[in-house]
């Protein structure tokens, strides 16, 4: 385990010098199975591309409906989730915390104008999130104030004119989303942030100045129809890989993406030889079994938490507005990265840098034995998580990381739950179980499936006591 709790990653790291490690010759492939040297190879790859295609798939069922979150827009224009999330929500580990503002930009086109309203210090943070699943830029409470303001957001080749006023925010990649989360505070608070999400606000820049109508957006590329659904995932990857090609540092990988015809500008999956459609299959396979056994995988400190702090820190080449660009929120590891962004992907995707927002996971109890909801547990925190917005404990199911249904409608609790009870001494007990802990606690019940769960501590905007870990979290013990 590394320090901070995530398991160690470089288990399929692509090594610095392809030409002495990456010896997958096409004339190899012609003698049947697959060595286990090239599947190792495929593997990476799959890793590496993870993101890239897990996102862009959310991105196109986002603006066409139907995807896991509830709500939908086409490019370039806010949805506004206008409840909180429940059990409904397939979508991996969402917070039942905040209202969400979200869009997927297309600024290949032209820029386009973000308004932002005055929300009075009330928490808010826009995430900006490229093609890749990094993290390139914040807006928000933490990163620029809760005042009024307009920002141009732009691709990185733009060299256009700025109105006056207006911060320019450039992306990485030319589509690109804004996750965006504004604090609710119990369901009376509701319509105080439908007001707000309103006018929260995107407008291309064109029909801002001189009326004309902006060209329509190209969106997500789409693989060759052609391909069989077994290669299917390769091809999504070739496509993004051309529409959205990774930075110069990664140029090892690019030598192993051209060997694989991850490069080609036809699609070499339509009629593949078989040696090679083998080798891809069975790449991916080890490649998603590695991602989800580290997804999935325990430990954790000696209370057994895993800390997610430095899980969103694989960004290493565009860090924009908001963002935080040092050493210490940087994994300079580039194939240690890489397999992070894909876990990061699988169990959170478009989670938080740790200075924004922490986030810190449980597996076991104190026991050191798996958390199950035909146990009963307590969580007893000496002291409130130290935060200068709030904080929550969010309960999801194992293995999918989904909201749990149970009897009371209650997904987290936290510093805002209404009739939270803190003891005199200042500690705050959760209970943990799925049955009722009786009236007297049911206002500190969190209610848990009745299989394997996973709880998260969502920790906002966290003091300096949680980012250099002085604040230690307790273990959940297990009680009769």
């Amino acid at each position: 385990m590394d320090g901070d709790g995530l398991p160690r990653l470089e288990v399929l790291a692509i090594s610095d010098q392809p030409d002495q490690r990456i010896e997958a010759q096409p004339e190899r492939w012609e003698h049947g199975l697959a060595d286990a040297e090239q599947v190792k190879e495929a593997a990476e790859a799959y890793v590496y591309g993870y993101p890239l295609v897990y996102d862009l798939q959310e991105v196109a069922e986002f603006v066409e409906g139907g995807g896991s979150l509830p709500i939908q827009a086409p490019y370039n224009t806010f949805a506004y989730a206008r409840r909180l999330l429940g059990p409904e929500t397939k979508f991996v580990s969402p917070n039942n915390d905040t209202l969400y503002v979200i869009a997927m930009l297309d600024v290949r086109q032209g820029p386009v104008v973000l308004h932002v309203p005055d929300t009075h210090d009330r928490y808010y943070v826009l995430q900006f999130v490229d093609a890749w699943s990094n993290n390139f830029a914040y807006i928000g409470r933490r990163a620029s104030g809760t005042a009024e303001a307009e920002f141009l957001l732009t691709d990185s080749a733009y060299d256009g004119p700025v109105p006056d006023g207006m911060t320019v925010v450039r992306a990485p990649t030319g589509v690109f989303t804004i996750v965006g989360r504004i604090q609710v505070d119990g369901d009376a608070d509701l319509p105080a942030v439908h007001a707000l999400q309103d006018q929260f606000t995107l407008t291309p820049l064109p029909a801002g100045t001189d009326g004309a109508s902006p060209a329509q957006v190209a969106g997500v590329p789409e693989p060759d129809p052609q391909v069989h659904d077994d290669l299917r995932w390769w091809e999504q990857f070739r496509v993004a890989l051309a529409a959205f090609p990774p930075p110069a540092a990664d140029a090892p990988f690019v030598v192993l993406a051209e060997r694989l015809g991850l490069t080609a500008a036809q699609s070499p999956y339509v009629d593949p030889d078989p040696p090679l459609a083998e080798l891809l299959v069975a790449g991916q396979q080890a490649g998603q079994a590695k991602i989800e056994e580290l997804a999935g995988s325990g430990g954790g400190d000696a209370a057994g938490w895993s800390s997610a702090m430095h899980m969103f820190d694989y960004n290493l080449d565009q860090l924009g507005p908001g963002t935080i660009d040092g050493p210490e929120w940087k994994i300079t590891d580039r194939p240690t990265a890489y397999v992070t962004r894909a876990v990061a992907a699988r169990a959170g995707l478009w989670g938080n840098h740790g200075y924004e927002a922490n986030y810190a996971f449980v597996w076991t109890d104190h026991d050191g034995q798996p958390l199950d909801g035909s146990n009963r547990y307590e969580l007893r925190l000496a002291s409130p998580p130290p935060v200068d917005a709030f904080w929550s404990l969010t309960m999801y199911d194992v293995p999918d990381f989904y909201l749990v249904a149970n009897p009371i409608d209650r997904y987290s609790i936290g510093d805002r739950t209404p009739g939270l009870h803190t003891a005199d001494d200042g500690s705050v007990t959760i209970f943990m179980q799925s049955d009722s802990p009786g009236p007297d606690n049911e206002s500190n019940w969190l209610p848990t499936p009745e299989r394997r769960f996973r709880p998260i501590l969502r920790m906002y905007q966290p003091q300096k006591a949680i980012l250099d870990g002085t604040y230690v979290l307790p273990a959940v013990r297990k009680v009769d």
